[in-house]
């Protein structure tokens, strides 16, 4: 999923940015309200994470103008301001949720987690196909009910397959969604994941799931006789 994160301090920003690609988030960084603005205007990001006190608009400001859009993305604030009224002027701003800092990681990511959960209500946290599954909150992959181990990278790609599933999936949308655009054009390294995910879901015996289209990209999907 891909994620906007809109911070102006470089200390808060980047420990955030990495903890959420270490889980597989494709993150992008704003560092001021009006960057955020367009940024989120722009592109359809499962969620904001934004500060309140940026330069520029504001994080309250930024959200006001996105549901006078229509911009409905799911937003939590991160912010030191710890006053009642600053949390309820944020969450009728049409904030999701508000986190103070200094907090920590694992609750950063369970409420993140929490308002994707909201997000799309009507779908379950476990993906499934034939016999693949997906859990989306253990982070855990099996097929035919046996375990399969899986890189937080391998998960974030076959997480990028299985919700596209079962459209083809350019190279260039697996860098953007996956690698968040950090990877040169050139690099061979998308095949070479497609390669050992192939190799850890289809293994010998297993239906085949992963499909290759020479020139066009990727796809996850049943090919029933």
């Amino acid at each position: 999923m891909k994620i906007l994160l809109a911070d102006d301090e470089p200390k808060v920003a980047e420990p955030v940015r990495l903890t959420l690609t270490a889980e597989g988030y494709a993150v992008d960084v704003a560092t001021n309200g009006d960057e955020a603005l367009a940024m989120a205007e722009k592109n359809p990001y499962d969620a904001l994470l934004l500060d309140v006190t940026m330069p520029g608009r504001d994080g309250f400001a930024v959200v006001q103008e996105l549901r006078q859009k229509k911009i409905l993305t799911p937003v939590i604030f991160l912010t030191g301001l710890h006053n009642e009224q600053d949390k309820i002027r944020g969450l009728d701003a049409g904030g999701d949720d508000y986190l103070t800092k200094p907090f920590s990681s694992r609750e950063l990511l369970a409420r993140l987690r929490a308002v994707l959960r909201r997000q799309h209500p009507q779908k379950s946290n476990v993906l499934r196909l034939a016999d693949l599954e997906l859990d989306l909150v253990a982070h855990e992959a099996r097929r035919a009910g046996e375990r399969i181990e899986l890189t937080r990278r391998e998960f974030a790609l076959l997480e990028f397959l299985f919700k596209s599933t079962p459209k083809l999936v350019s190279k260039t949308a697996i860098v953007e969604h996956v690698w968040n655009n950090r990877l040169d054009s050139k690099t061979n390294i998308v095949n070479v994941y497609i390669k050992i995910l192939r190799q850890k879901i289809d293994q010998p015996g297993w239906q085949p799931l992963i499909h290759t289209k020479r020139g066009k990209g990727f796809a996850l999907r049943e090919d029933k006789p």
